[in-house]
Formats: C-alpha cells, structure tokens, sequence
C-alpha cells in the first residue's frame, strides 16, 4: 500500500513537473502552453495592427508589433493568440469571452481591459465586476488568469490618470489576495518621468514597438513565475 501510495504521488507530480501535460511527461514532444490575450486595443496593436478578430483571419498591417506577437517570440514553446478588439470597454470584453477564451482550450488568459472604460467615465465598481467576472470564469474552467494592469495614455486628462490609477489599484489588490498572476503592463509602458503619460507613442494613445515589447516581456515575467512556482509545488509534493 505504501508503494502503490508512492507510485501514485510520484507519477502525480511528475505530470506536474511536466507544464504541458502527459505527453511530455512520457518523454513525447511537448505542445505548445497556449495563451490567450484578450482585451482591447492595447492587445490587438493599434495603431500598428488590425487584430484577427478585426480583420479575419489573420489580421492586417505590421504582425510582429503587438504584444502578443513579441511575447510569442520570446518565448517560442507559447502559442499567443491576439484577440484583442479595438475601442471595447470591459463589458464588452465579457461579452464574447466563452467565445474567444475557451475555443481555444488555453492554459493561461491574459486580462487587460479597463482603459475605455476610464476615458468614458464608466463608474470604477462596473468596470471592477465585469473584470472579477472575467477572471472568476476564467479560473473555474481552469483557465490561469494573469491580471494585467491598464496601460496609460499620453493625451489623457488629469481625472482620466486618476480612474486609470484607481482600476490599477484594485486589480493589484485582487491579483494578491486571489493568488492569480499580475503583469504589470502599466509600469512597463510608463513614462520614466510621469507615470500617467507613455514613455513613447505615435498617437498619444497606444505605446510605440518599444512600448508593446515592453508590455510582453511584462507578461512573460508573470507567466513563467507561475510556471516555476507549479514546478516548485510539484517538487514539494514528490519529496513528502
């Protein structure tokens, strides 16, 4: 019994060990860890990119400018699909997340929505509930998600700053006390000198190539820490 216990937890953690699952863990190739980026236009690389959910099937203008195409080629062994939408508040996000998250059977969702809620003047407490609902979906279909903080923008008024800050807030705050992973996409885009402006922009309101590389080595970080911290309870698990 105590062998077969042995066995058992061995063979569980060793799937653990192994992030994409059974058949890499038998020594077979592994396939890719599949992310998902949903959001708005600072997903789908506007002005640089027409995402392909705005023009299907592949998208349109520069493909490498997006952050989820520089995250992709960070990290080769990703799949990142763009499904970001250009203009959406976050209740529009969740309006099409079955759809645009599930299909395709991903292991992570990254979350950043939020900015056009705050340049229209959408109460913060709507925005937080469609956000929370959003990331509650996401984790009880098994889906990891990795909140993303709202980038900011150049030609954005002081009270515009001032909702972007607060929404930031409560999605750091809801990351840490859920235990989910937080990208930091707002720090990483910021003007070193004032946070509420871009550090670059070619329309005041969307990062530069800079800007979303920036943004995806922000999500790596948050993805490869929940990959090592799996590794780590699988480890923990076996030598029990």
């Amino acid at each position: 019994m105590i062998a077969r216990a042995s066995a058992s937890r061995a063979g569980l953690a060793l799937l653990l060990l192994a992030p994409w699952g059974p058949r890499a863990a038998a020594g077979a190739e592994a396939p890719p860890v599949v992310i998902v980026s949903l959001g708005d236009s600072t997903t789908a690389g506007t002005p640089f990119f027409l995402s392909p959910l705005e023009a299907p099937p592949d998208g349109e203008g520069d493909a490498s400018a997006p952050y989820p195409a520089a995250l992709a080629a960070l990290r080769p062994g990703w799949r990142v699909l763009n499904r970001g939408v250009d203009g959406e508040r976050a209740d529009e996000i969740r309006a099409r997340f079955d759809r645009d998250v599930f299909a395709a059977s991903p292991r992570f969702v990254v979350i950043l929505a939020g900015v056009n809620d705050a340049y229209q003047g959408r109460a913060a407490a709507a925005t937080e509930a469609d956000l929370l609902w959003m990331y509650e979906r996401a984790a009880r279909r098994g889906v990891e998600p990795v909140l993303a903080t709202i980038m900011p923008f150049t030609r954005a008024t002081p009270e515009q700053s001032a909702r972007i800050r607060e929404l930031n807030a409560w999605i750091a705050k809801t990351a840490a006390a859920r235990g989910w992973g937080l990208a930091d996409l707002h720090a990483a885009v910021a003007a070193a000198d004032d946070p509420d402006r871009l550090a670059a922009s070619a329309d005041g309101l969307h990062p530069d190539r800079a800007g979303y590389a920036a943004a995806a080595r922000a999500v790596a970080k948050a993805i490869d820490a929940r990959l090592a911290r799996k590794k780590k309870a699988a480890r923990l698990w076996l030598e029990r």
